[in-house]
């Protein structure tokens, strides 16, 4: 078929002028044309400035001694779920071990630069989903806004390289690819979540509601679509659950808590938590919560459903056990994030409201950083001082066994725990966040008792430590303890910042 001459082609009409008194569009600013390679280090700035806290102490709450301690146990041979337990998935504590084996045990500071860059990571995955949806603009917003918001709760919950800031980029990523009907993808990002903390499984929720409602487009899901999701769920989590043993797993991770989870006795206790983390949160959330709550009351569309989805399945995580820990949270972020920023692209009187927002949100996240810098240290100092007695107590190659809630005590001092269970509460089930419902010898995990004497009389500890300092787990309210006590010979030696040391007489 001829072609037509170039002169006879029709050029494209031009646009019309402005009528007279008219404005132009504005052009986008520089700043909502960012390229990846100039957005990604002024997101990685942020988060190194607002996450600057994290790497001027040693440990920052009791998660980050736990698996400092589960670390160097795993390094020396120790088994997960066996002779090295917890209640949670492995990827963290398999983490940590790396990070060890690489760097050395005696600092946590590549923990917490892997931490900022999973900060980094998830508002480089908000930023792709705010682009698809609302543009370049909006998608930075979100970025950047997840990021102040990052540190609004207290420097503990925050600060620590913990589980659910691990779990933050999986989850996104998670909905990231679900957007992009990815499917086998986004289920291999849930399982990745679902393996750092249990409660990540929750991103499952929006990537199903997802996948449902992609049969109303043109381009419908298959029974295929179905099955790469699922096989990305389940294929990683079964080579895990096979790697590390399917029982022990099983139990550890899912059946054996049973009663840690239950919130019997402590329905007020965590109702007060969870409402004072709530507030916080809000407080300092408010630049995007105040806009999304206004259009919400007033029953104005402005943000998909898959994002309320996400925010309600996020919420759920945080409820799951009733212990409402500050660092649960976090896990609300990313969907509050972009609910927030959706609101923010629809509010009346956008100008002055939209600055508003972003000046509370910036000088809210100066505060709490702040707030980081300035903590007090008292539970730290505490932990130190008890380390240094253990060291003046023991020698390198002893073990010690230290009753208490805060395991940083044996990283700090460089000894070995006497056993597998580096808490008090896997034999009394205390948890701070439930204070003293349920606890006694009654209430430990199934079998941590048998295990506990069995270790104990093979290999008696150096050293004793009674941390509890009046708690209700204090020897004073657990028999069987007493009992190991009496029959070990030990004998009251010291008395440390109000923990008390028990040793053996050297003829023993």
């Amino acid at each position: 078929m001829p072609t037509r001459p170039e002169s006879a082609r029709v050029a494209a009409p031009a646009l019309p002028e402005p009528r007279a008194g008219a404005t132009r569009a504005r052009e986008p600013s520089r700043f909502t044309r960012l390229s990846w390679p100039v957005l990604v280090p002024l997101l990685t700035l942020v988060a190194a400035l607002v996450h600057l806290p994290s790497f001027l102490r040693p440990v920052w709450n009791p998660d980050e001694g736990y698996l400092a301690t589960q670390a160097r146990m795993l390094a020396s041979g120790g088994v997960l779920y066996d002779t090295v337990v917890d209640r949670k998935p492995p990827l963290l504590p398999w983490l940590y071990e790396g990070a060890f084996a690489l760097f050395g045990d005696d600092s946590l500071w590549p923990l917490r630069a892997a931490a900022v860059a999973a900060h980094v990571v998830t508002a480089a995955l908000l930023v792709a989903l705010g682009r698809r949806r609302w543009g370049d603009r909006w998608g930075a917003a979100a970025g950047f806004g997840y990021l102040l918001l990052s540190v609004g709760l207290a420097p503990e919950d925050t600060q620590a390289a913990s589980f659910e800031v691990f779990t933050l980029p999986w989850t996104a990523a998670a909905v990231l690819c679900a957007d992009r009907g990815r499917w086998g993808a986004a289920g291999v990002a849930v399982a990745g979540a679902a393996l750092t903390k249990q409660t990540g499984a929750m991103a499952l929720v929006p990537v199903v509601w997802m996948l449902w409602q992609a049969r109303r487009g043109s381009r419908a899901p298959t029974a295929g679509a179905w099955a790469r999701l699922s096989a990305g769920c389940a294929l990683p989590v079964t080579a895990v659950a096979l790697a590390t043993g399917v029982e022990r797993f099983v139990f550890w991770t899912v059946t054996g808590s049973g009663a840690y989870m239950s919130p019997e006795g402590a329905w007020l206790l965590g109702a007060g938590r969870g409402l004072g983390n709530a507030a916080i949160l809000t407080a300092a959330g408010a630049g995007l919560v105040l806009p999304a709550v206004r259009l919400a009351a007033r029953r104005r569309p402005f943000a998909g459903t898959e994002l309320w989805i996400w925010l309600g399945a996020a919420a759920v995580a945080v409820v799951a056990g009733y212990q409402f820990y500050g660092h649960y949270y976090l896990q609300l972020l990313p969907p509050l994030t972009l609910v927030g920023v959706a609101a923010l692209r629809r509010l009346p009187g956008r100008g002055p409201a939209r600055r508003a927002a972003a000046v509370w949100t910036v000088l809210a996240a100066s505060v709490f950083t702040g707030w980081g810098l300035a903590a007090p240290r008292t539970e730290l100092d505490h932990a130190h001082a008890v380390a240094a007695a253990i060291r003046a107590h023991t020698g390198e190659d002893e073990t010690v066994l230290v009753w208490g809630m805060h395991p940083e005590q044996y990283w700090l001092a460089g000894r070995a725990p006497a056993g597998r269970f580096l808490t008090a509460g896997f034999l009394t089930n205390f948890s701070g966040g439930r204070g003293g419902a349920r606890v006694g010898e009654t209430y430990a995990v199934p079998g941590a008792w048998a295990a506990f004497r069995r270790e104990f009389s093979a290999a008696p500890p150096a050293v004793v430590v009674d941390d509890s300092r009046g708690a209700p787990y204090g020897p004073a309210h657990i028999p069987g303890l007493r009992r190991l006590l009496a029959e070990g010979g030990y004998e009251r030696v010291a008395a440390v910042d109000g923990a008390v040391f028990y040793a053996r007489p050297p003829d023993r």
